[in-house]
């Protein structure tokens, strides 16, 4: 039996490799096609590195047997992202072809809409999986951010950032980690950010008319973000008494 699950584990460990490897392919289409410089090749390497050891490290933590259909997409996905982010590098010293830049970025969103449903289809749903998605999809804002802050300024970076920002004031106030209600609303937030700073870096629209639609993507998520931790918050002070009073009435009992 034990084996077996070493057998398994290696299987699921070989598709990370599989998707690096895919990666540098990618980055080596993409390098041909338009001369990519020095940064965009690091950029895209590190990328391709960090994302086979933190997935293999996760997934040897969670003891997956089976990597799933709905995980491949997600790596599909990112690996679209790590193309997106050597161009990003890259256009600090020339331009990408925008053609280019657009046609990753826009797979890679419409990617998103697909991985939920082939594990829900499939009931191959996972903690990890969903956590791997959600990376995925904040680190694609992040470089959509970045791109887009080059044109309209660094204030831009405040929608990329705002996820991370969040994940470190976890660290100071835990009950921001607290489970949140389902909400819609967060996740047509969530999704339309990438739609907005795409546009934006398009450059189809007039600068003023970029600059709106940077600045409608950074209300709603201050509006989303907002929302969600002032309900973690008054639900923490709620939630505090209640342990005090417990233990009077089992005193009084």
């Amino acid at each position: 039996m034990a084996l077996n699950n070493t057998y398994d584990a290696r299987l699921v460990q070989q598709e990370t490799a599989l998707g690096a490897g895919v990666q540098v392919l990618l980055l080596a289409l993409i390098g041909t096609a338009i001369g990519m410089g020095p940064a965009g090749w690091l950029t895209g390497l590190a990328f391709a590195i960090a994302t086979w050891a933190v997935l293999s490290r996760a997934l040897y933590r969670s003891r997956l047997r089976s990597f799933g259909a709905a995980n491949r997409v997600t790596l599909g996905r990112a690996t679209l992202v790590g193309g997106v982010t050597a161009l990003v590098a890259d256009s600090f010293q020339s331009s990408p072809p925008v053609s280019l830049f657009v046609g990753l970025t826009a797979v890679a969103l419409i990617l998103d809409g697909v991985d939920g449903k082939v594990a829900r289809r499939t009931g191959t749903s996972t903690p990890l999986g969903a956590r791997f998605d959600m990376e995925v999809d904040a680190f694609l804002i992040l470089v959509l951010s970045v791109y887009v802050s080059m044109q309209l300024g660094p204030w831009v970076l405040l929608i990329g950032g705002m996820r991370y920002v969040f994940v470190a004031a976890a660290k100071v106030w835990p009950w921001l980690t607290a489970a949140l209600p389902p909400s819609t609303a967060r996740k047509t937030v969530a999704a339309l950010q990438g739609v907005l700073l795409l546009l934006a870096g398009a450059g189809l629209l007039p600068h003023a008319a970029n600059f709106g639609v940077a600045a409608l993507a950074l209300g709603l998520l201050v509006w989303s973000f907002g929302r969600d931790v002032l309900w973690l918050y008054r639900t923490s002070r709620v939630e505090e008494p209640v342990a005090p009073r417990q233990v009077r009435e089992l005193v009084a009992g």
